[in-house]
């Protein structure tokens, strides 16, 4: 994390996330953070807080590659 990296709370990280094009909701976030798969986060006391850095990683980090058409995933699967 930077020092000048801004910690959010949960409505306020997806919130961010919503501005850059990664819309999700604090209750998604909140059950991410239960259940795995979510971005990582600190505790502050009883706070989720989140740093706009690794917001951005783990929201990049679950695109796919570019694609031209929706049947691309599945003629790479063939041909496999």
């Amino acid at each position: 994390m930077n020092d000048d990296d801004a910690l959010l709370d949960r409505k306020s990280a997806a919130a961010r996330l919503g501005e850059m094009g990664f819309p999700i909701s604090p209750s998604t976030l909140s059950t991410m953070a239960t259940r795995g798969g979510g971005p990582a986060y600190r505790r502050f006391g009883a706070r989720a807080l989140y740093s706009e850095s690794d917001l951005i990683a783990w929201a990049r980090g679950r695109l796919t590659p570019p694609r031209r058409s929706t049947s691309e995933r599945d003629a790479a699967k063939s041909a496999d």
